[in-house]
């Protein structure tokens, strides 16, 4: 027999050895042994330290280009700006441990053209973010491999979580069967003591114990035992090192008590600490599952072909359209929208009508009609009629990809909160030790005639079992999720639970105007025409921007001018839009130019001030020469001074940034009794404004679209609401998918409550540990009581944090 180098089996027969004489059991280990040896990676071996490792074999699979990119392309997420670097979510099946993650780190980060890695602990996802100019998918699937594991797509995740749901159901079965039955056997030789009961009877009641908790203590815990020898590889205690020692310390004194002829025996014990701890667990986890499940909802509406036709000069007809892989389809192709589908891509409407579910997204129930020229999101179900669509961005830059992103990106970042409660526990597990150590010798070597009934072995082991850190450990993760799962059915998405904790430290709330605290649905309420001029010229510019005032304007052209000069989009050339400016262009060979008065300014046209009109203004340039002006309004959202109020109620300072003039931010503060506005604002000022604000104070910008991507980003927490939701979702850290600012008054309510809980679920290990230890090495808690103890404060701590579903 020989134990093979890598894997640390067991084997018969003839074993692979390498030229230093080290024996393997196949090439495969012998390969991987030597792959680790050579680039350095030998600290992975002492990492694991010695024992029964249970790596993964080496497997047989091998990826070329064309077999990685079948099975994964589907997975690779590409930059728009950077079409090389390339973004893959992959599941790394056989990661059981933190050794096995560094090595996956250390292996992958050595490769030229990875960027960016993270691997999650608790779902074995790995994110990496690689060049592929540098470094191939299939040189990334395969040194997964070479080091022993098996690269899979994430999509199977989904059936890990089904298996281990399915065995811890086994398991909670078979220690919740053993416990009830042990527990007659129990009763049984418990009243034997006052009625008497024969030797041999005893010990045949004795030996029903130990087979029935053999089952609970060897199957039902072993999730236990795994979890503490990988802690011990570490050189670390971790809360399953405590349990694992509490139940296998009370089973194997039970087996040489019985073995013995004692009458004393703990079985019982052990199967219930079993029992209760697995108990524990099994709620724990299924709290967490759930919580998580309910921000991977999003994923499960992708769906993977469209009808599609690629870009061409006309619109095609119905028959023309085939299924197409929707990773395949770019901006500018032609997609089909059919009743009962869901659209996967952006884009703009081209012909037909259909009603549209955005239940989803954004929560709202009433379907929304579209037609020609109305904008489609993805993510949006046709509930009747059908419409032909042109692309506007590519699968990978669709609103449901980000959003899906943004949710799938939310497990691998940690509050500070939490890292701070993980270290604390890190180095819970060693004073624990030692307090058991001292307590089993106290108890052995004093003898007090007050606590002749007490046994040193039962406290030290009451000690070890109700001082494990579950709860200490719980604190942060299980509220975050159930934070972030709440908001999430809500149509409110953060980026990550840190910040969930920025959030709630928040003390300055910064909002654009337009779009955000405005409907943005803006109405020329006059014109002025300084010189004649081509009106098609105007209709071509303001058409040519997204910005709601161009839009106001263009469709006030439309429907004022009743003889109107053909124009066509293609006319215009040299576009240029400035974003929270104007745009300029050139019209037939005539320069043009549409936008705020400081633009137009810049431009080289002079303004005469005759009006203090407390609405915004648009104004235009035919070449070089200022001929038209006009004056539109806005119409505040309903609920925006109820929301300040409540805003102001949480001791958060309100203000408004605006590009708009300094009078007409002025009027909107005034009527939504905000104390400070600032108008005449282009998106660096506000960027500027908000980095100034940030010397004193964390600093909150809710804004909705292009205009406000530098200050969302500048901010300690950028919020995109609404429609703008779209375009701004990359840079934001928490989005609002419905237009409603309700919604963001629950999500900084939530933010403060959840960081409430969460010190409420510290405060509630923290005492809990402080009262019930002393309590254990003072004699007061058996170790069956310290079991039951010990899962009520985990739970207690989830039952807490559960509060969090409810209303903030």
């Amino acid at each position: 027999m020989f134990i093979c180098k890598h894997c640390a089996g067991h084997f018969e027969g003839e074993a692979v050895r390498d030229a230093n004489g080290d024996e393997f059991c196949c090439n495969g280990c012998k390969n991987v042994y030597a792959y680790l040896k050579s680039q350095g990676f030998g600290e992975f071996y002492s990492k694991l330290k010695k024992g029964e490792q249970n790596l993964v074999k080496p497997s047989s699979k091998h990826f070329d280009k064309q077999s990685a990119g079948s099975m994964f392309s589907k997975l690779l997420r590409r930059d728009e700006n950077s079409p090389f670097i390339c973004e893959l979510e992959v599941l790394i099946s056989g990661i059981h441990c933190p050794a096995c993650i560094w090595l996956n780190e250390k292996a992958l980060s050595n490769l030229e053209g990875v960027l960016e890695l993270n691997i999650s602990a608790t779902t074995s996802k790995a994110r990496v973010l690689f060049d592929e100019r540098k470094t191939a998918l299939e040189e990334i699937l395969n040194l997964i491999i070479a080091i022993g594991y098996d690269p899979k797509p994430f999509n199977a995740i989904k059936g890990a979580k089904n298996s281990l749901s399915r065995e811890y159901y086994a398991r909670l079965i078979v220690a919740l069967a053993c416990s009830m039955n042990i527990m007659w056997v129990a009763i049984a030789l418990y009243s034997g003591y006052f009625e008497g009961l024969s030797l041999g009877a005893k010990k045949i009641l004795h030996f029903a114990e130990f087979v029935l908790a053999s089952p609970p203590v060897f199957y039902t815990a072993s999730v236990f035992y795994r979890s503490a020898l990988s802690a011990l590889k570490l050189r670390q205690i971790s809360m399953d090192v405590n349990v694992s020692l509490g139940i296998l310390s009370v089973y194997f004194y039970s087996v040489y008590a019985m073995l013995s002829g004692w009458e004393q025996v703990y079985f019982d014990s052990a199967c219930m600490l079993v029992t209760f701890i697995f108990a524990g667990k099994f709620l724990q986890t299924k709290a967490t599952q759930k919580a998580a499940q309910e921000l991977e909802n999003i994923s499960s509406l992708f769906v993977e072909q469209v009808m599609s036709v690629k870009n061409n000069s006309r619109i095609p007809s119905i028959s023309e359209f085939k299924p197409c892989d929707v990773s395949e389809v770019k901006s500018g192709d032609f997609v089909l929208l059919r009743s009962g589908e869901r659209a996967m891509i952006d884009g703009v409407v081209l012909s037909g009508e259909a009603s549209v579910d955005n239940s989803s997204i954004n929560g709202e129930s009433v379907p929304v009609g579209i037609s020609k020229d109305d904008a489609l999101l993805s993510g949006a179900l046709c509930a009747e009629g059908s419409v032909i669509y042109k692309a506007t961005s590519s699968f990978q830059g669709s609103f449901l990809n980000k959003l899906s992103k943004l949710l799938s990106n939310a497990s691998f970042a940690r509050a500070q909160i939490e890292e701070l409660a993980n270290k604390i526990s890190s180095h819970f597990g060693w004073a624990i030790l030692a307090l058991c150590v001292a307590s089993f010798v106290f108890w052995s070597v004093v003898n007090i005639s007050a606590w002749s009934g007490a046994n040193a072995f039962g406290i030290a082991i009451s000690v070890l079992v109700i001082a494990c850190p579950c709860a200490l450990s719980l604190a942060t993760p299980i509220a975050t999720l159930v934070a972030m799962g709440t908001a999430t059915k809500r149509s409110i998405v953060f980026k990550d639970a840190k910040v969930l904790e920025t959030l709630a430290k928040c003390d300055i709330i910064a909002f654009d105007k337009t779009g955000t605290l405005s409907k943005a649905n803006l109405k020329v309420l006059k014109g002025q025409r300084f010189l004649p001029f081509d009106d098609g010229a105007l209709l071509a510019l303001a058409s040519a921007s997204t910005h709601p005032i161009s839009k106001a304007v263009a469709s006030y052209i439309l429907e004022k001018t009743c003889t109107l000069s053909p124009f066509s989009q293609d006319a215009l050339e040299n576009i240029q839009n400035i974003a929270g400016k104007g745009i300029t262009a050139t019209y037939k060979g005539v320069k043009i130019a549409g936008g705020s008065a400081a633009f137009i300014k810049s431009l080289g046209a002079s303004l005469s001030d005759d009006t203090q009109d407390s609405s915004s203004e648009y104004y235009f340039m035919y070449d070089g020469k200022l001929v038209a002006r006009f004056f539109l309004d806005d119409e505040l959202r309903e609920g925006a001074k109820a929301s300040i109020k409540e805003l102001k109620k949480m001791g958060l300072k309100v203000l408004m940034l605006s590009g708009d003039k300094q009078i007409v931010a002025s009027k909107v503060a005034s009527e939504l009794e905000i104390d400070e506005s600032h108008g005449e604002l282009n998106p660096e000022q506000k960027a500027l404004l908000i980095k100034e604000l940030q010397k004193s104070a964390n600093v909150v910008m809710v804004g909705d679209g292009i205009n406000d991507i530098l200050a969302l980003k500048s901010a300690n927490v950028g919020i995109a609401m609404g429609s703008g939701a779209s375009v701004s979702v990359g840079v934001s850290d928490v989005v609002l998918l419905r237009d409603e600012l309700g919604d963001l008054v629950f999500a900084l309510r939530q933010a403060k409550k959840t960081f409430k809980v969460i010190k409420e679920n510290l405060f509630i290990s923290l005492v809990y540990n402080a009262l019930s230890i002393p309590l254990a090495m003072a004699g007061f808690i058996i170790p069956l009581f310290a079991a039951i103890s010990m899962s009520f404060s985990s739970l207690l701590v989830v039952l807490n944090s559960l509060r969090l579903k409810g209303q903030p």
